[in-house]
């Protein structure tokens, strides 16, 4: 592993007070996004949408819905992480995509969207939120790393009403909410944790 990732993995750590007058830009968000989804998922199905909460008046009824937590309101951005639990209507434009890019071709994609349209569609709606779930938590994990690497702050989030939520800011049925991502500057250094030993966690066999 290179010095450079092992750096930002350790020191990366979860902060809950920002510089309420630091921006950061529309256009380095959605850098930061893109990137962040170039990790893996289901077939490639990308399970995930995100909600960026920039308007202060939004904000308001978000820190509300987060009981009260005042780093809604003082992150330059908050990143609302949602789990797709339709994916399976991605095959098709996804598959396209790639054969357009030349990386399948004709047969493999033929095979590839096959076998994705007699699985996901069918599936019980639990095992594909599950699926969802877990792939947007690897893109969220990345995007802190890269939001880290740019020399910001962030912070996740799983203490929010997820119901009002969906209500409040009329979340369609196909979506549902996973995590918070506060974003910013950080104004105050973030508490040091420790992790139980390693050794207590691992079994080789």
């Amino acid at each position: 592993m290179s010095e450079m990732i092992t750096t930002l993995i350790k020191e990366r750590r979860s902060v809950r007070k920002y510089d309420p007058n630091f921006k950061i830009k529309e256009e380095e968000i959605l850098e930061m996004l893109k990137e962040a989804t170039l990790a893996p998922s289901t077939s490639n199905l990308q399970p995930w949408e995100f909600i960026v909460f920039l308007n202060p008046e939004e904000r308001k009824d978000l820190r509300a819905i987060a009981y009260n937590q005042e780093q809604i309101e003082t992150a330059s951005a908050v990143i609302a992480v949602l789990g797709d639990k339709e994916f399976y209507k991605n095959i098709d434009s996804v598959y396209d995509s790639m054969s357009e890019a030349g990386y399948i071709d004709a047969s493999s994609k033929e095979i590839l969207v096959g076998n994705a349209k007699r699985t996901y569609p069918y599936a019980p709606e639990e095992a594909r939120k599950n699926l969802a779930t877990f792939d947007a938590g690897l893109a969220a994990m990345q995007l802190m790393l890269i939001a880290k690497d740019r020399g910001y702050a962030t912070g996740p989030m799983g203490g929010f009403d997820k119901a009002k939520f969906s209500e409040r800011f009329n979340i369609p049925d196909r979506y549902f909410p996973i995590v918070l991502i506060t974003l910013g500057k950080e104004n105050a250094p973030a508490y040091q944790t420790t992790r139980l030993a390693i050794e207590d966690k691992v079994k080789f066999i």
